[in-house]
């Protein structure tokens, strides 16, 4: 009998893995891309990710088959990072080398030609400077300009990721969007993109 309950609770628990990688593939990438401009950095992306896909599969059987997945892990996403954010908050100052070594290069132009020698000379620094900006942004704010202008969500989807009204997406995206020219129009400024008089 003991043999046969195993079995069963072991066929069980792989269907329940199938159905798990099933519902998350599709995701992935825009789960990574999210989590690595949360973070601007590769190695805390990956981990973030790995630790929320944990917490999803944990949690996967209060998921509901036929809602929205994607809304769902993003939502995991952004409270694990808000969780660890606050833990972090808490701890004494510490600086990490790695933090400080350099800037992370987050915003890539895949269409670039890689024989453009403008692009090639210039097109690091203006990701070095969004990243920087974006990273200035407080993460409420940060989360939705990601979710809506990088990753191409809804608001309603983003309402659902953030578990927040409709109004507040647009609200935070609207402050976001401003914080973010904000920081960016000195460097526009100087670059030429935008004429002193604006």
């Amino acid at each position: 009998m003991a043999i046969i309950s195993s079995q069963l609770s072991s066929q069980a628990e792989s269907v329940r893995h199938h159905d798990f990688e099933t519902e998350i593939r599709p995701h992935l990438t825009a789960l990574y891309n999210y989590a690595f401009r949360m973070t601007a950095n590769e190695e805390d992306a990956e981990d973030l990710l790995q630790e929320s896909l944990l917490k999803a599969y944990r949690f996967f059987d209060s998921f509901e088959r036929g809602t929205n997945c994607k809304a769902w892990l993003f939502r995991i996403l952004k409270n694990t990072f808000i969780n660890q954010y606050r833990k972090t908050a808490k701890e004494p100052g510490k600086v990490d080398y790695d933090d400080i070594k350099e800037f992370y290069n987050t915003i890539k132009v895949e269409s670039a030609d890689a024989n453009d020698l403008e692009e090639e000379l210039f097109g690091n620094l203006l990701d070095d400077t969004i990243t920087s900006a974006l990273q200035s942004v407080p993460p409420e704010f940060r989360t939705v300009v990601i979710l809506c202008d990088l990753q191409g969500m809804t608001y309603e989807e983003i309402a659902d990721t953030v578990g927040c009204p409709v109004g507040t997406v647009r609200s935070r995206l609207h402050r976001g969007r401003k914080l973010l020219k904000d920081e960016l129009s000195e460097y526009a400024k100087s670059r030429g993109f935008l004429s002193e008089a604006i």
